[in-house]
């Protein structure tokens, strides 16, 4: 699964939106480049959900651009991503119930594949040689993310966080060059966050990640770069370090005291949000 080519990363510049009136973003910006881990964080009603929605589609902004390794994403859909080389985990993971774990994932693939989705779950394939090779591929995602175990099993039958891990699984199983992770932390307790933390710091070999979170705790120590979001505004980029001691983002949090790990640059403002 190796980071795609292409003339640099993901490139939002100066995006607006605005709902019945209420500015949800306010010229927002922000670069991922290839191989780096970038997080959007910020309170509650700062604008994230909005801002993941746009860069996957689901959204229109009111101004500004959004653009991918020089391509402009301006009337892209969800269903674009997969051949876009991007591929998107939801907060609420998503799985298909009467798949087993193995199943979903396989679904996740069939971007790539010359065979149909539906062809590839009910095993009607035009080569049993790319089924056999998918097959290995999907095991091996598995063992990576260490949940083998589980591929034979429904998804309903599984700890939420094995869920999670599953709907990690079929995202990576696209081969992205860029994934993007929606409050990845999640329901998920200390131990298994970090876990998760470790899983993400190593996917950065071969591709680039953005996620959006508001667990500073889980977001500090697993991101290379943050850019913090408050009414809908930038008010602050850098690394984990920086950010940390920018007295615009302790305010937004309430005095939160937050761990810490990175390093990089910082500045902004605060205004409206959705």
């Amino acid at each position: 699964m190796a980071c795609g080519e292409g003339d640099g990363g993901l490139t939002v510049t100066g995006v607006s939106v605005a709902f019945g009136g209420l500015a949800a973003l306010d010229d927002v910006s922000l670069t991922v480049e290839p191989q780096q881990i970038v997080g959007v964080i910020g309170p509650n009603g700062a604008g994230k959900t909005t801002l993941f929605n746009l860069i996957c589609g689901f959204e229109r902004p009111t101004s500004g651009t959004i653009s991918y390794k020089g391509r402009s994403l301006h009337n892209h859909r969800p269903h674009d991503l997969a051949s876009l080389g991007i591929a998107r985990t939801l907060q609420a993971v998503g799985l298909w119930r009467g798949l087993t774990v193995a199943e979903n994932v396989m679904a996740g693939a069939h971007a790539r594949l010359r065979a149909d989705l539906v062809s590839a779950i009910l095993g009607m394939w035009r080569s049993s040689r790319e089924e056999v090779a998918l097959r290995r591929q999907v095991m091996a995602l598995l063992e990576e993310l260490r949940i083998a175990a589980h591929a034979d099993a429904l998804p309903g039958a599984l700890p939420y966080a094995i869920q999670k891990r599953v709907a990690l699984a079929r995202a990576l199983a696209s081969e992205p060059s860029l994934l993007l992770l929606d409050e990845p932390a999640s329901g998920l307790s200390t131990s298994e966050m970090g876990e998760l933390r470790d899983l993400i710091r190593q996917l950065r070999n071969r591709m680039s990640v953005l996620l959006v979170e508001h667990n500073m705790d889980f977001v500090m120590p697993s991101c290379d770069r943050l850019v913090v979001l408050n009414f809908g505004r930038v008010i602050a980029t850098g690394t984990p370090d920086e950010v940390r001691a920018n007295p615009e983002v302790t305010t937004a949090y309430l005095g939160e005291e937050v761990q810490v790990v990175s390093t990089g640059d910082g500045g902004g403002a605060g205004s409206a949000q959705r």
